[in-house]
């Protein structure tokens, strides 16, 4: 089972912009010699005091640079918010400069906030998001294309350079929402779930949509699920709980506050802001020791069936570095070997 580092470049509140970088630097390089085999990059924008992480594929062809061996993905890349053209020569040329490791994970984001800051109605997302993705896929395997759609119309471009792998660097979708899964199953591309908003309990029945929605499409072979959940490790038990105790609460705090402006979510943004934080250790994340984290995710991979793992070490982005280095070690050393 591939087993990847989720980061956001966490900037807390107090942080230098010069620092986040440094830390978040020095954390993708321990995780390649840990020897994690992939580091995802997440994509946020407008999120002071929580993220700097705003140009993926820029940090990735620096780590790739500073890396010889570890695979970076993407997760995700907002499709809405980028021109389609100019996005398949960024992911075409920073898969050159890594020699074909990247992974291109893809979504629609859940936050308002994403569109309206680079003014992009939201109920707009689904239609751009698709629209988009083919355009990617256009872009990279055709010598030369047409496009006549609602968003963009091109007409008879050679977009270069065409990317390392071929045809193009393996895709991965995106779901948080219930009705997504079943899209993501038709379109016959791998899953991306990432254990955030939704409890854990729920990710069966909707995996359950993903799966069915695959084969009613007449797509060969099982849909391959990758999971990204927020796991925390610490020599005791007591430490597992209480070192990130503050910051995953107040993540959850301003997540919900982020999904209340969206009409659709309120209800999500009401569940998310009533959360304890007993409630949170027993739904939404996986934090223990060495032992408990591998037992639980054991049981989660014999459960959901996924077969790549992206744990996510900072949720709230306010653990300490070195704290997060020491969950990574014990993560690489005492959790990975039992998976």
């Amino acid at each position: 089972m591939e087993l990847g580092l989720f980061t956001e470049f966490q900037c807390p509140a107090g942080m230098s912009e010069a620092t986040a970088f440094a830390e978040s630097m020095a954390q993708m390089g321990a995780a390649e010699q840990l020897g994690f085999d992939a580091i995802w990059l997440g994509e946020l924008h407008f999120q002071k005091d929580r993220s700097v992480l705003a140009s993926p594929l820029v940090v990735a062809a620096a780590i790739a640079a500073s890396t010889r061996r570890v695979k970076i993905g993407i997760a995700v890349q907002v499709l809405p918010l980028s021109h389609p053209l100019r996005l398949a020569e960024d992911v075409a040329t920073v898969d050159h400069l890594s020699r074909g490791r990247l992974d291109f994970g893809v979504g629609r984001s859940g936050l308002p906030g994403h569109y309206e800051g680079f003014n992009v109605p939201y109920r707009e997302s689904r239609e751009r998001f698709l629209e988009t993705l083919e355009i990617l896929v256009k872009a990279w395997t055709q010598e030369r294309f047409s496009h006549e759609g609602r968003y963009y119309q091109f007409r008879d471009v050679c977009v270069t350079p065409k990317p390392y792998q071929k045809p193009h660097p393996p895709l991965r979708v995106a779901a948080t929402s219930e009705e997504t899964y079943p899209m993501v199953g038709r379109l016959g591309y791998p899953l991306f779930v990432a254990v955030r908003t939704s409890p854990i309990s729920n990710l069966r029945r909707f995996l359950g949509g993903y799966h069915e929605a695959w084969r009613v499409a007449g797509h060969g072979g099982r849909g391959h699920v990758a999971l990204l959940v927020p796991v925390y490790v610490a020599e005791t038990a007591r430490q597992a709980r209480e070192a990130p105790e503050a910051s995953t609460l107040h993540w959850f705090r301003s997540i919900a506050e982020a999904l209340w402006r969206s009409p659709t979510r309120r209800a999500e943004a009401e569940r998310l802001r009533a959360l304890s934080y007993d409630e949170i250790l027993a739904e939404q994340v996986v934090y223990g020791t060495p032992e408990a984290v591998a037992e639980r995710l054991r049981a989660l991979r014999e459960e959901l069936g996924f077969s790549s793992l992206s744990v996510w070490m900072n949720v709230g982005a306010q653990i300490p570095h070195e704290r997060v280095l020491t969950s990574m070690r014990l993560f690489a050393e005492r959790v990975a070997p039992r998976l």
